[in-house]
């Protein structure tokens, strides 16, 4: 099952805004100082260089997604989720808006 409400928690409310518009997310900490973003990315393929290590929660739509290097796409939807390694780059492709909460570290 997806998040579907995330309480307790401060917004950003200065968007991020990614590739022209195609992914726009908010930060969002909670409480104890961790921070996540939820955004969307509209139809598109992008590719994503992270720092810290981060987990891609679906939340609505769905992806395909690889790490950088590798042939093989991988597919997520509603209540799944992907990590990816910090330090490193993958390509996600969509064809209808994919809705995601990015929990970082």
């Amino acid at each position: 099952m997806s998040t579907t409400q995330i309480d307790g928690v401060t917004v950003n409310t200065q968007a991020s805004v990614y590739f022209d518009g195609k992914c726009v997310s908010h930060g969002i900490t909670f409480p104890d100082g961790t921070k996540k973003s939820v955004g969307v990315v509209l139809p598109s393929t992008l590719t994503f260089g992270t720092g810290a290590p981060e987990i891609m929660e679906c939340v609505a739509g769905r992806c395909e997604w690889r790490m950088a290097g590798e042939a093989d796409w991988k597919s997520s939807g509603p209540g799944e989720k992907f990590s990816v390694p910090g330090n490193s780059k993958f390509e996600i492709r969509v064809t209808e808006p994919y809705h995601y909460i990015c929990h970082f570290g």
